[in-house]
């Protein structure tokens, strides 16, 4: 079953006030009269437990899911001390969200990159996601981190709708070509009202003829119900066959994301034509923002487990260096708190 077929109920809700910690829920077992944990008993812990995830913005079906695993390690088992149960407990749920946040498909972009040139054409990174999410910042931030290891990059105005795109683009080539030079960094447009799909053709034939080793695909925000701009979109995708497709997200909205990534995906293959085949049309993530989200990580674990695909990058701030890859043990350490 493909992953945009699924549909999770997403809540973004939760409780107010901080967590005195998830694993505190467990003191409500009586180790006093029963050393053999019961499904019974576990209960109100389980029922705490999906609180505190769905305070932390993890989907519902996603605390079902952590919530059973966590009952099948427990439940049957005899624990004398709190301590014991505990260390049991954490070992479960950080093994569960581990596997959700690592799935089969993973992204190398560098050796992705490097395999490409071999073959003596450019690797293509098509950018897409809904209005305002910061998809041409974070484009140079990945043109920043491809220039710091000696790539030439060829940026590519994409977003012949909204406009000031091809300028904000243009500045950001600009400095960065101050930063590194004009021979490894440029941009590619030809301005407003033209077909998306041909350009980034037009520029990819370009690129390949002038040796760059990377082409960055900028396109115009839209949302996922705009049927148009999502035709638009689909044409290009169809037309040029780019290596990695990344859907930008904002981590700040939590599950709000995750629904945008669901429809929009869906939405994206309702208007291919049947010539695309049967390709995932979203191949990874770039979530933006994962600095300002405190320890309200769970739309990367709800994203991740919905589509199956990897969050290649997380944008950490307003430089171009604040751009990291995804840290399991980090989030997951956020969620355990």
């Amino acid at each position: 079953k493909q992953w945009y077929q699924r549909r999770v109920a997403i809540t973004a809700g939760g409780t107010s006030g901080k967590s005195s910690g998830m694993f505190s829920f467990l003191k409500n077992i009586n180790f006093s009269t029963q050393q053999t944990v019961t499904s019974e008993s576990l209960q109100p812990v389980l029922d705490k437990l999906k609180e505190h995830l769905t305070s932390k913005n993890v989907a519902s079906e996603i605390s079902v899911q952590l919530c059973d695993s966590l009952e099948s390690s427990l439940v049957g088992r005899s624990y004398s001390t709190f301590t014991g149960l505990t260390s049991t407990a954490k070992q479960a749920l950080s093994d569960a969200l581990t596997k959700i946040l690592s799935p089969k498909h993973r992204v190398n972009v560098l050796r992705d990159v490097m395999d490409a040139k071999s073959k003596g054409r450019p690797y293509v990174i098509t950018f897409c996601g809904v209005n305002g999410v910061g998809k041409s910042t974070n484009l140079a931030k990945v043109c920043f981190w491809l220039l710091d290891n000696n790539y030439r990059v060829l940026v590519v105005g994409g977003d012949t709708f909204r406009a000031g795109a091809v300028e904000q683009l243009r500045t950001h080539v600009v400095r960065l070509a101050n930063m590194y030079s004009e021979e490894q960094v440029q941009l590619y447009e030809r301005g407003y009202g033209k077909d998306p799909a041909g350009l980034a053709f037009e520029a990819i034939k370009y690129a390949k003829e002038r040796r760059y080793d990377v082409v960055l695909v900028d396109t115009a925000g839209r949302m996922q119900d705009n049927e148009p701009l999502m035709r638009a979109l689909s044409k290009l995708v169809a037309l040029n066959n780019p290596d990695l497709t990344l859907f930008v997200g904002e981590a700040l909205v939590g599950n709000e994301a995750v629904d945008q990534l669901v429809k929009f995906n869906q939405s994206l293959i309702d208007n291919s034509s049947a010539s695309a085949g049967t390709k995932s049309v979203i191949d990874g993530i770039l979530l933006t923002k994962f600095d300002c989200i405190d320890d309200k990580v769970g739309a990367a674990i709800s994203m991740t487990y919905i589509t199956g695909q990897p969050i290649v990058f997380v944008g950490t701030g307003q430089q171009y260096p604040d751009l990291k890859s995804l840290n399991v043990k980090s989030v997951v350490s956020a969620l355990l708190r």
